[in-house]
């Protein structure tokens, strides 16, 4: 079981180093993670920008391209030669130094992006010094209002990454303010829809409750005190919420108030993507880059 992010990184070496495409690669912050990862077996670099920029960013950063592969485009083509590339030759994609709407303009590009049918999500692994394990929240990224179809994919997608971690049945809670269904809370009129699916199977690879609390979904103390029987109460590996805002608000207030460390995931696209923050910094970016490689199939 992995149960912090540096295991991530001893995950992704077992497949020896993915291949790691960089759309508009010219950010010394990430040139500086994508060198450590290299070094250590994690990952290799297909850098796609303006040549000359990433070999001005690479000398900001310390870093020296040997063992790098640059692929030589204008900036405003970064982002398409980088998907372009990833379906050919790479394992994962990685966003460098441009607006994320382009980049993810490229990667659902009827042409030549790497759209599934499925609907994308993004998926934090945040690391809570006070737990012990790892907990994967979704969607505090993508999807600012999911209808319970959404909801479905998000689900599905957040299954399969924890698949890739080696988490064989996560254990997944569908998370409200309240652990019973109100007619006047349509989130726990969905969850409730979900769980039933669920047991009915339509659900595969994992435990799935809900509405929980999130002091149910996390604490054997608060289901000890309010007397929930369930499989995943108190034991979740992946939290949904019910909107980006509140994914969004815990996942950040773990981070900057609950000192967790994280690495996030979009999932649902043709190969796993990885949208790095600019406000990350190379640790940060190295923890998502060992994710990205974990999850290459």
């Amino acid at each position: 079981m992995i149960n912090s992010l540096e295991a991530i990184k001893a995950k992704a070496r077992e497949h020896g180093p993915r291949r790691a495409v960089v759309a508009a690669a010219q950010d010394h912050v990430t040139l500086e993670a994508l060198s450590i990862a290299q070094s250590e077996g994690i990952a290799k670099g297909i850098l796609c920008g303006p040549k000359e920029s990433i070999k001005k960013a690479a000398d900001e950063a310390g870093v020296k391209l040997d063992g790098f592969e640059i692929k030589d485009c204008l900036d405003a083509e970064a982002a398409i030669a980088a998907v372009e590339e990833v379906r050919t030759k790479g394992d994962f994609l990685l966003k460098g130094h441009l607006e994320t709407s382009k980049f993810l303009g490229a990667v659902l590009d009827k042409e030549v992006g790497l759209r599934t049918g499925r609907v994308l999500s993004h998926i934090a692994i945040l690391e809570p010094p006070s737990l012990g394990r790892l907990l994967l929240v979704s969607d505090g990224g993508m999807n600012i209002a999911p209808d319970i179809t959404t909801k479905l994919d998000i689900i599905n997608n957040a299954i399969e990454v924890a698949h890739s971690l080696g988490i064989s049945e996560p254990k997944v809670a569908l998370l409200a303010a309240v652990e019973v269904v109100n007619p006047k809370m349509n989130d726990t009129l969905e969850w409730a829809e979900i769980t039933q699916m669920a047991c009915r199977g339509q659900i595969k690879g994992a435990f799935v409750d809900g509405p929980l609390a999130l002091d149910l979904a996390v604490s054997d103390e608060a289901v000890k005190i309010k007397g929930v029987k369930s499989k995943v109460a108190g034991a979740a590996d992946i939290l949904i919420v019910p909107d980006i805002a509140a994914g969004n608000i815990f996942a950040k207030g773990l981070i900057y108030l609950g000192g967790a460390s994280a690495c996030g995931i979009v999932a649902g696209a043709a190969k796993p993507v990885v949208m790095l923050s600019r406000a990350d910094d190379a640790k940060t970016k190295l923890y998502s880059i060992a994710l990205g490689a974990a999850a290459s199939k």
